[in-house]
């Protein structure tokens, strides 16, 4: 790769600790004594170890020096020339305007396996820029997935892993992706990857268009007049091989056809007779569907190569119209942690701290207002040598000319302090010595050491960093997981905007550019189009980490973000900006409004989680199974025959909710895990004793089942179904005997049957009791979550009148060890009219007052209405029992006969 687009002004790789005198008097009296001819030779030495350093020297300053000019292309070698391509100049046409707007911001992903390299980074690149998308394995012969939804297209672009794929794939469903293609204006990105099976010359089938393969290219460039360029800039030719020698390469002869990105042959010895080695040949063609109306993007390799991910990601926003494109706008936060904190001999100098300065004005000329932002611990003030405490001295000096904000002050992890006033004195203390050296207090931002407490959270640090410093803004490389990078999100939680930390390559021990993990090169390579880059490429807001000691020493960090800001500024149109944290952090979740909502894990489930988590607090105290519901179709009992078990226990009662916790389906949530934890006891044997809890309103949430499978995957479910229509009826009574307003106004023909025009009351009531039936949809979402192995389908109406059997089976179900005969622990009630618990002496302790109640019998024209109602919901769940495997309840069967008739 060129170094034209470099520089490295800043960066002393070579340079020794300054200040320190080199030939002491008593150094130079030794040699004296040598015999003269000895003390001859040591200085021709001496002199020719100079001239190696100057000329060596010379040859680094000025090669820096040279990778500030950028290169032009060559006169043979300029993309823009039709007459250096290897076919007929023609009239650059120009593409049809892309309009998506019949079609869902989706995008159709075919791969040849569910493992396949390049499918995984096609999807990887298309998950980090926030695209949804759906992946299905390509049919050889088969039927296409459903592309249209009514009227409405599915998908705004397909992307086909192999191209191959598509062009053979057999005439039906060829012509019905290509007619949906063109009548919804979706375009196709595929991608061709040769293998020693590849024919090295043939023709597309179906294409005016020729490929040769397994090439080995070299000196690749953009064509300036390409119509889908938006990120990427023609501007630079790429000189030196790319890598592998299995490329291949488009040849036309036809206008449809414009080359986006051109490379030499390497080897001569390699090339097909078809081709030349004197001009360039296309390895990214774009077709404008001059043809047959359908506009597609061919790769003649996958994305490894890094000018390929860049045009890739032109390549959809061009297809898409630009429905799916980021903005040109890239935010960047580089940190400094631990400024003060480090080892003698590794932190900054003086000469460091100006370097410090002048490349923060270097970067403003290409990122306005850049910024270096600061983080200390006051406590690691003036703990280096003389010469590193005269550098803390002088970023005092120049204390406004950065960003500052406070870690702890001694650094610990907060996650260690259980106390919170004990949290909040260190940070006073940190807060002091701020205040004394002039540092601003009011940043509104704040970095735990090691991210601890942040995520997963700790509250004692969220509280005291409140009252302290008033923070509002933090950020962590924990959430949901440290890796992959790309899943990062940001979140909020009580009151604190959690930003996504970016890592850049640079570490507390990575300080010397030769001894950098990998050698420098890769370094270079994660700069110049490699991780680093695309973090920038994919982000719109990335907040980088960096440490102290990459700033002295070899300043490895001055190296890697002003290489990165020119690299970024040669090759791309994006436009790197900065803002303050708290202004960063609104503008992060303006563009990322769902992400607010946090979703907790399992701190258990990741040993980094588990290392910054409190030690106090254990994942035992999570249930291992949960009772979903829904409302009115037996939970409560169940729940009585569970804690009659000796090795089942419940939650401890909510104050406002009773025996629910009600946690993953409402505002609790946002309290976290902890608030959930301690409504759980600590289990007397981890193995044996079974946890749980049961909220009825988990079963019809829509946020439930996503969050229960994020805290608790392994958690086993349970939901209890009756005939729909007896539930809505159920409902309804235990409304009106709560004096609900709106039951008791209306009968339960007129809630039932109530349109979009009734009032608000009257529409809530009439939800609660209709939706909760559609049982079918309900367990659906529950099983994108879960396997079907670990849910468990009771039938309510069996629970009523055999307890003892269906106990059995859910005792099976969950694996408990210890059995509990229940047909000789329970008993029927006649006036009750359900089973209760058999205590000593023959007495029984059964439901509360308000369970059993009495209530006239559903009216004939309302039972006739739901009937009707749940047909479609109900015959979709006796398919689901089908594919389950399970036996229809009695009352399933006698519904779909009714309305069978």
């Amino acid at each position: 790769m060129g170094r034209h687009c470099l520089y490295s002004a800043h960066c002393r790789l070579v340079e020794g600790k300054k200040g320190r005198k080199r030939f002491p008097t008593q150094i130079m009296n030794f040699f004296m004594r040598f015999p003269r001819h000895l003390r001859r030779m040591v200085f021709l030495l001496a002199a020719f170890c100079m001239v190696s350093v100057i000329i060596s020297a010379y040859y680094l300053y000025t090669g820096y020096k040279q990778e500030l000019e950028l290169s032009k292309p060559t006169p043979e070698q300029d993309c823009g020339d039709p007459k250096h391509l290897p076919y007929r100049s023609f009239e650059m046409k120009t593409a049809k305007p892309i309009d998506t707007s019949r079609a869902d911001p989706m995008v159709l992903v075919f791969v040849e396996t569910q493992y396949s390299q390049l499918g995984q980074e096609i999807v990887a690149i298309l998950e980090s820029s926030h695209f949804k998308h759906h992946t299905e394995i390509a049919p050889g012969k088969g039927d296409m997935p459903a592309l249209t939804n009514k009227d409405r297209g599915r998908y705004a672009l397909v992307i086909y892993e192999n191209i191959l794929k598509y062009v053979n794939m057999d005439s039906w469903n060829r012509e019905l992706l290509d007619k949906y293609c063109m009548e919804y204006n979706v375009g196709i990105i595929g991608f061709h990857k040769a293998n020693e099976n590849s024919v090295l010359s043939s023709q597309l089938k179906g294409f005016p268009l020729n490929l040769h393969t397994n090439l080995a290219l070299k000196d690749c460039c953009i064509n300036p007049r390409s119509p889908l360029l938006r990120i990427t800039k023609a501007k630079e030719i790429e000189r030196g091989p790319l890598p592998g020698e299995d490329w291949t390469v488009f040849q036309f002869n036809h206008s449809t056809y414009q080359p986006v990105l051109l490379a030499k042959p390497r080897l001569t010895e390699s090339i097909p007779h078809h081709i030349t080695d004197e001009v360039l040949h296309a390895t990214v063609v774009q077709d404008l569907g001059l043809l047959d109306g359908i506009q597609r993007i061919l790769f003649g390799n996958n994305v490894n190569f890094w000018l390929h991910k860049l045009i890739f990601v032109d390549a959809i926003a061009f297809l898409t119209g630009k429905k799916l494109s980021l903005s040109l706008e890239r935010y960047i936060l580089v940190d400094i942690d631990d400024i003060f904190v480090g080892k003698e001999g590794t932190r900054m100098n003086v000469n460091d701290v100006k370097a410090l300065l002048e490349t923060q004005n270097l970067l403003r000329t290409q990122v306005p207002n850049f910024t270096f932002n600061l983080g200390y611990s006051g406590k690691f003030y003036h703990t280096g040598m003389l010469a590193e405490d005269e550098g803390d001295d002088l970023l005092l000096k120049y204390v406004n000319e950065f960003w500052w904000f406070p870690h702890m002050w001694n650094h610990m992890q907060p996650h260690l302090f259980h106390n919170e006033s004990v949290l909040a004195e260190q940070m006073i203390l940190n807060k002091e010595f701020a205040l004394k050296h002039g540092i601003p207090t009011d940043m509104g931002y704040a970095v735990a050491p090691h991210h601890s407490g942040v995520y997963p959270v700790h509250v004692q640090l969220y509280e005291a960093w409140k009252k302290v410093w008033g923070i509002t803004v933090t950020s962590t490389e924990e959430y949901p997981h440290l890796k992959p990078a790309r899943y990062r999100h940001g979140f909020i939680h009580s009151g604190i905007m959690v930003l996504p930390r970016q890592t850049c390559g640079l570490f507390t021990h990575t300080i010397f550019y030769k001894e950098y993990p990998g050698g420098p090169r890769e370094l270079d390579k994660s700069i110049r189009g490699g991780e680093l880059f695309l973090t920038v490429l994919l982000n719109p807001i990335s907040i980088f980490m960096t440490h102290l000691s990459n700033y002295g020493n070899d300043r490895l960090g001055l190296y890697t973000f002003v290489n990165l800001a020119n690299f970024v500024h040669c090759w791309t149109n994006l436009k790197l900006q900065t803002l303050p944290p708290v202004q960063l952090a609104h503008k992060y979740f303006e563009l990322f409004p769902e992400q607010k909502e946090p979703l907790w894990q399992n701190p258990c489930d990741d040993k980094r989680h588990k290392d910054i988590w409190s030690k106090e607090k254990t994942c035992d105290r999570l249930p291992k199974f949960l009772v979903v519901g829904p409302q009115k179709t037996g939970t409560t009992a169940l729940y009585l025959f569970l804690i009659m078990h000796p090795a089942i226990t419940s939650n401890f009662p909510n104050p406002k909710t009773f025996e629910e916790v009600q946690f993953f389906n409402g505002n609790a949530y946002h309290k976290g895990i902890d608030w959930y934890m301690n409504f759980f006891p600590i289990p007397s044997n981890v193995t044996t004793d079974f946890l749980f809890e049961k909220s009825a309103n988990y079963l019809h949430s829509e946020d439930a089942p996503n969050r229960a499978a994020a805290l608790l995957p392994k958690v086993k479910i349970i939901t209890i179904l009756i005939n729909p229509s007896d539930r809505a009826y159920s409902w309804y009574q235990h409304q009106r005997a709560h004096e609900d307003p709106a039951a008791q106004r209306y009968s339960f023909y007129e809630v039932i049957t109530a349109g979009r025009r009734a009032t608000p009351e009257l529409r809530a009531l009439h939800n609660r009791c209709l939706v909760p039936g559609w049982y079918a949809a309900h367990i659906e979402r529950w099983l994108t979550y879960y396997p079907a192995s670990q849910l468990h389908i009771i039938d309510g109406h069996k629970l009523r009148t055999d307890p003892a059997v269906v106990m059995d089976g859910v005792q099976k179900f969950l694996g408990v060890s210890q059995y509990y005969n229940y047909s000789q622990a329970l008993m029927f009630d006649p006036q009750k009219g359900f089973w209760c618990q058999l205590l000593d002496g023959g007495k029984t302790k059964c439901l509360g007052k308000s369970k059993g109640r009495k209530y006239p019998a559903m009216d004939v024209e309302s039972r006739t209405f739901l009937s009707r109602y749940y047909k479609d919901h109900n015959i979709e769940l006796s398919k689901l029992f089908y594919r389950l495997g399970l036996p229809l309840p009695a009352w399933l069967r006698e519904e779909l006969q009714k309305v069978m008739r």
